[in-house]
């Protein structure tokens, strides 16, 4: 992407899924870090796509690692960070260890960054939510609070943070390894009920995330917004 010529992008969750679709569509044009829990996942990410130029090994949960990560580095362009997986449930079935675990990983670390995240002045942050802020499951009432949460989260940043810019994508079911827990079988069906309910009549691969993700980064007009990539599933 030419738009992209030189810039610095740190892609925070970048290992897998979105995140790495990300990273890979980015570093045809800019020097992209990846950032994700697990060494051995970002070894793979690097191997698979030689473009990215470095790697680091951060949790988000963990604010003091998140300051030390960009005290390290120079100020980027733009930073993204990425979904991360968290269990779901009932309200009253879930418990209340993993509810807790997946505010921590989602919000607080998105707010980790947010805090301590250095980024050029018209440089951007973008947050991944998701569609459930808009469109509530009542089997997964924690994750959609915590993408509407996110979304303010955004909202708020983009007027505290000028003349950075913030803003959030909004996916829904998309065929990340996220679906990998499912047999073969499962999974399909899972996407064919999901592709015959929305208007878009298919389920989003990663990379039509991640065009919609950098397409707001390079958007000098567009902060404080949420977009939805979704198929249309919030209205359908």
């Amino acid at each position: 992407m030419n738009d992209l010529q030189g810039q610095r992008i740190a892609v925070l969750g970048g290992s897998s899924g979105i995140g790495l679709a990300t990273a890979a569509l980015a570093s045809q044009g800019a020097h992209v870090l990846i950032a994700g829990r697990s060494r051995d996942k970002l070894a793979a990410a690097r191997a698979a796509y030689p473009a990215i130029a470095a790697s680091a090994c951060l949790d988000m949960t963990d604010d003091a690692a998140v300051r030390d990560f960009f005290a390290a580095h120079d100020a980027w362009d733009h930073v993204v960070v990425s979904g991360s997986q968290t269990r779901t449930g009932p309200v009253r079935a879930l418990d209340l260890d993993d509810a807790y675990d997946a505010m921590r990983s989602k919000f607080w670390g998105a707010y980790h960054v947010a805090r301590a995240c250095h980024i050029r002045p018209g440089g951007s942050l973008t947050l991944v939510s998701g569609v459930f802020s808009v469109r509530p499951d009542r089997n997964a009432v924690l994750q959609g609070a915590i993408n509407a949460a996110l979304e303010g989260l955004a909202r708020g940043l983009a007027l505290e943070l000028r003349p950075i810019r913030v803003n959030a994508i909004s996916p829904s079911v998309t065929d990340t390894p996220l679906w990998n827990k499912l047999d073969e079988a499962d999974r399909r069906r899972k996407f064919q009920s999901f592709a015959d309910h929305v208007p878009a009549g298919r389920v989003a691969d990663p990379a039509a995330i991640a065009h919609a993700i950098l397409a707001v980064a390079l958007n000098p007009s567009i902060t404080g917004s949420t977009l939805l990539v979704d198929g249309g599933d919030a209205i359908a």
